[in-house]
């Protein structure tokens, strides 16, 4: 009977080892598991930063590339007039000389 008892008792123990075995590798798994996480949150975090800055230079890029265009506009708009001037002067020059030509 003592022999049974102490069977029982050993079959037990080896139960009771192996389950603290699997529980302690279940723990470890979970906090690899938390750690990956944790990590993972926080890549994610920096890749939110880093997204809001690509998009604040994009704006920036934008609003210089529309200044560019409105200040482009402006000096086509001053070459026009000056070709027109130019154009202008010209004529009258031209009308200048032929009336000393013709004095």
């Amino acid at each position: 009977m003592q022999r049974v008892v102490r069977l029982g008792k050993d079959c037990i123990g080896g139960t009771i080892g192996r389950i603290s075995e699997i529980s302690a590798a279940i723990a470890a798994a979970v906090e690899q598991q938390g750690a990956a996480t944790s990590e993972t949150a926080r890549n994610i975090e920096e890749a939110a930063k880093v997204t809001a800055e690509v998009a604040a230079n994009i704006t920036d890029v934008n609003r210089g590339a529309s200044e560019t265009g409105s200040a482009s506009s402006q000096v086509l708009g001053s070459a026009q007039s000056l070709s027109n001037e130019s154009n202008h002067l010209k004529v009258a020059v031209q009308k200048f000389l032929g009336t000393i030509r013709a004095a």
